[in-house]
């Protein structure tokens, strides 16, 4: 990081950050912070079978994007402003903090990032890595039971709902809060964590290996229903591309990114989730009379009967994946924005023509679910209340604040970590595929922002159910049996 150029401008000014946090601390001291406002819609119909007519005009998962900012040293607008956060940072510089990362993929870049705010505070920040294929709500617990819990946490939404009320400091009042307007997730009326990014999950297409196997330009808004699929699939099959689609066998990826779809797609708000799970639970909603699920269900089916690894779906190998994708041995891969990482090591560029389609369910062409992809802060930044200290707490804030206000912090929160920010202020733009591709969709309306919320475990029980399926050793009754087991047992 030696040959990064840091330069932070704030305020009127070439300030440093100590003195402007200072300078504006002091006009500010009498400010009120603002509080969000969880905007949603609630459905008071029957979940048992979806209304017909669902609004196509689904929550935005995001802001628009625009123009990126060009010069690493140039602020931001809202970087030179006095809602640049409310904490003194002079007199935390050597102040020692963790951040525990369950988003494996960009921790180096976090590694650079903790440099960077060093370098811009003085505060030091350690970056812990969740073990591959370790559970982070495993993690987390753990480290409190042994007295070693992290400063901060990098956690999914679940696992943030399950263990705020206890051991989270409340950001309701935090500055920042108002920059997440619809991305923001509260617990009992307040707000525990920082929506850290925006990750959208559907079919992942390589453009390129569609049209050098049709012969013929592929537009992917032309498939929003369960046929137009199964056309492409059987084109792309007639063409050479014998099995066009890649299906990961992790649970995680069954459990939570595939099978949540049944939740996510009622109506496109985490209420609507909530509702569904409400009524699983309840037991007066069984899964196998759910019309989501059997859409879900059809699609999978239909998606495995051109499986790649169908030989031995449940031998696959995650790494190669990717490259069946990048190498234009397959053209669909059922995944999300944060498989862009495999990606590239794979071997794809950043110029190669790569976006989303959404995971279709069902026929009808008007269907929200089927013209747009899930998108929402699905990773949350939670504070430890319980085992740190108060000024590690404050240092923990002065590290939110660096990545929404400081131009440091944005920059490399979209272009090192390539994640997609959560906060309107932070106008950088993705550079790879994926993430462009998804502000988009965001930025025409082509989103919607439910973020199911289900136990720590729901991801491995299931998903193992369905590896089961995948691998033909049970039947969909059986998977939607284990469903409703899993729910009613939560009661």
């Amino acid at each position: 990081m030696t040959d990064r150029k840091r330069i932070s401008k704030f305020g009127n000014g070439n300030l440093s950050y100590f003195r402007f946090m200072k300078e504006w601390r002091k006009n500010n001291e009498s400010k009120k912070s603002g509080s969000s406002i969880h905007d949603s819609s609630n459905d008071n119909g029957d979940v048992s079978r979806l209304r017909s007519n669902n609004s196509t005009g689904t929550a935005n998962a995001g802001s628009n994007s625009a123009e990126s900012k060009s010069d690493a040293g140039e602020s931001t607008d809202a970087a030179g402003t006095e809602s640049a956060g409310s904490t003194d940072t002079s007199d935390l510089a050597g102040t020692q903090i963790t951040m525990l990362n369950s988003k494996g993929e960009i921790q180096t870049a976090l590694e650079d990032m903790a440099e960077a705010f060093k370098e811009d505070t003085g505060i030091e920040l350690e970056v812990q890595a969740c073990g591959t294929g370790e559970s982070p709500y495993t993690r987390v617990t753990s480290a409190y039971n042994s007295g070693t819990a992290p400063t901060m946490a990098i956690l999914d939404t679940t696992d943030v709902v399950a263990l705020a009320s206890q051991y989270a400091v409340d950001l309701s009042d935090e500055e920042w809060v108002k920059e997440c307007v619809n991305q923001t997730t509260q617990v009992d009326g307040k707000i525990y964590s920082f929506p850290f990014c925006v990750e959208g999950r559907g079919i992942i297409y390589n453009k390129t290996a569609i049209e050098d196997t049709l012969g013929e330009e592929f537009d992917p808004s032309t498939i929003n229903s369960y046929d137009a699929l199964k056309e492409l699939l059987e084109n792309l099959r007639a063409g050479g591309m014998e099995n066009p689609v890649v299906i990961s066998k992790e649970d995680w990826s069954l459990g939570a990114h595939q099978l949540g779809f049944i939740y996510d797609s009622y109506d496109g708000t985490t209420e609507g989730s909530a509702k569904v799970i409400d009524e699983l639970k309840a037991g007066t909603l069984k899964a196998e009379d759910y019309d989501r699920f059997n859409e879900f269900m059809d699609t999978f089916d239909l998606l495995s009967q051109y499986n790649i690894n169908g030989e031995d779906p449940l031998g696959a190998l995650y790494d190669q994946d990717p490259i069946f994708l990048a190498d234009g041995d397959a053209a669909l891969w059922i995944n999300g924005c944060w498989a862009w990482p495999n990606l590239k090591e794979a071997g794809a560029s950043d110029s190669d023509e790569y976006g989303f389609l959404p995971y279709i369910l069902g026929n009808d062409t008007s269907d929200f679910a089927n013209n747009g992809i899930q998108a929402s802060a699905s990773k949350q930044l939670m504070i430890d209340a319980e085992q740190s200290t108060p000024e590690q707490q404050e240092a923990a804030k002065a590290f939110v604040n660096w990545l929404v206000y400081s131009d440091n912090g944005q920059k490399m929160l979209v272009e090192d970590a390539a994640v997609i920010p959560a906060c309107k202020n932070n106008t950088y733009e993705a550079l790879d595929p994926l993430g462009k591709d998804i502000q988009a969709k965001m930025a025409a309306g082509n989103t919607y922002s439910s973020s199911f919320i289900a136990p720590s475990d729901h991801w491995s029980v299931l998903g193992a159910s369905m590896q089961k399926y995948l691998g033909g050793q049970c039947t969909r009754d059986d998977l939607a049996a284990d469903i409703d087991n899993y729910w009613t047992s939560q009661n």
